[in-house]
């Protein structure tokens, strides 16, 4: 009779956004150094911009956790401008969805005039935005854009060795680089497998291998059995 597996428990293991959490290298390190000297900034307005799990919301994050920033979602920029009370503005993902032209640049002059700042984050830089109002693209001119490149070989190592360690998981070094050349190159897939071969460990009672790894790879490549973290 086949022995039934052990089903591991949800631990729940969050994605943290702490300064402590970020892993520093050449893909991030401008942006990470910008987040880093504020309030010392080059303009008022700071774009963000890199493709999908290039660790944007992170950063992002860092930044609104040190400046006591207020986030509010691109849908809604017209009435984060009404509501604008002077603290900084975090808005996240900025051209993910259609948003109010006239409202931005409305925010846009409220942080100005207040010496305040404001923070977006976006895939593409201002000016694949389709901005259509002259006065908002002359604003987005003025800011300051980083551009964060897709997770480079160290990055993407140590956040895989960062998330193993923070379960409490040992791996040995040939199974991240195994790990490293094989997943898409992006730090949201890493939590993935990350996820994946926890839980693959904890069901088989067994180490983590570069076998494991390739069938949890295998698995993600055919969209078998996700789940969410």
């Amino acid at each position: 009779m086949e022995r039934p597996r052990q089903l591991p428990l949800d631990l729940g293991h969050g994605t943290a956004y702490s300064r402590d959490d970020l892993v520093v290298s050449a893909s991030n390190a401008q942006a990470a150094t910008l987040v880093d000297r504020w309030p010392d900034w080059p303009a008022p307005v700071v774009v963000l911009a890199g493709p999908a799990g290039s660790g944007k919301t992170h950063l992002a994050e860092i930044w609104r956790d040190a400046a006591d920033a207020i986030a509010i979602q691109a849908g809604e920029v017209a009435q984060g401008a009404a509501a604008f009370d002077g603290r900084p503005v975090l808005i996240d993902d900025i051209d993910a969805e259609p948003f109010d032209q006239q409202g931005l640049f409305h925010l846009i002059n409220n942080v100005r005039s207040a010496g305040s700042n404001l923070l977006l984050t976006a895939r593409r830089f201002p000016a694949a935005w389709g901005t259509t109002l002259p006065d908002l693209a002359s604003r987005l001119k003025a800011a300051a854009t980083v551009e964060i490149h897709e997770p480079d070989d160290v990055l993407l190592a140590g956040v895989i060795t960062k998330l193993f360690a923070d379960r409490q998981v040992e791996v040995e070094p040939h199974v991240v680089q195994y790990l490293v050349r094989r997943i898409e190159r992006s730090l949201a897939t890493a939590m993935r497998v990350v996820g994946r071969l926890d839980r693959m460990a904890l069901e088989q009672k067994a180490r983590i291998t570069r076998t494991m790894a390739a069938d949890a790879v295998s698995a993600m490549d055919e969209g078998q059995g996700e789940f969410e973290l």
